[in-house]
């Protein structure tokens, strides 16, 4: 069926937590890193997306955003999420994501090394 609702962990062992779906596709949560995660100073920080109607699509796509909650405040992070919820012939449900990062810098001569 491809509700988001729930909790789902990645192949990295971050978790994504979606507690809030609207009838519209809307959607809220937490966004935890997991052991891999590279920067210790990343807390749960809050997503945002939406989803296509679920039950006018078998494996619908959906895309959310991240707006990460630093120790360090002197970072600005945000990341988005774009992908599809598949369906097992086992009816188990399975997330496949592309991302981008950005992080914000001081001047336009290092935006090269932001993305």
């Amino acid at each position: 069926q491809c509700l988001l609702s729930g909790s789902w962990r990645s192949d990295t062992g971050c978790r994504m937590v979606v507690s809030v779906l609207g009838k519209d596709g809307s959607f809220s949560g937490s966004y935890l890193p997991g052991p891999a995660a590279s920067d210790p100073k990343i807390l749960s920080s809050p997503l945002e997306g939406s989803q296509q109607d679920a039950g006018l699509v078998p494996q619908p796509t959906f895309s959310f955003t991240v707006h990460w909650q630093l120790q360090d405040l002197e970072t600005a992070r945000m990341t988005a999420f774009l992908g599809q919820c598949y369906v097992g012939t086992n009816g188990e449900e399975t997330l496949h994501t592309l991302w981008l990062m950005r992080e914000a810098t001081e001047s336009p001569a290092e935006d090269w090394k932001a993305t």
